[in-house]
């Protein structure tokens, strides 16, 4: 897994690329409160070794949740900035500061 950051000049906002390895996954998708923890929103495009990926703009001097929904299945990023607790959830969730 791993999080990747460019930060635009003209504006103030960062490309976030989320890649998660997933080899035997059909379906992956960063979810989080950018995108309102949709799993429609960004679904991440598969590789051919394996690997999902997706590209987001962000708001820069921000902090977002979020986490990868692998076949249905919440994982949390080993990549992430930091991790916070979610009441909702009951568990940790990823965070990415921009």
């Amino acid at each position: 897994m791993a999080i990747t950051k460019q930060y635009l000049k003209s504006k103030p906002v960062c490309k976030v690329t989320f890649s998660i390895l997933a080899e035997d996954a059909k379906k992956v998708s960063v979810v989080g409160n950018f995108n309102e923890w949709n799993a429609k929103t960004t679904p991440l495009k598969k590789l051919k070794n394996g690997t999902f990926k997706a590209t987001v703009d962000l708001d820069k001097d921000n902090s977002y949740e979020y986490k990868y929904l692998v076949d249905g299945v919440f994982v949390n990023d080993e990549a992430a900035d930091a991790y916070v607790w979610n009441d909702f959830a009951s568990a940790d969730n990823s965070v990415v500061n921009v």
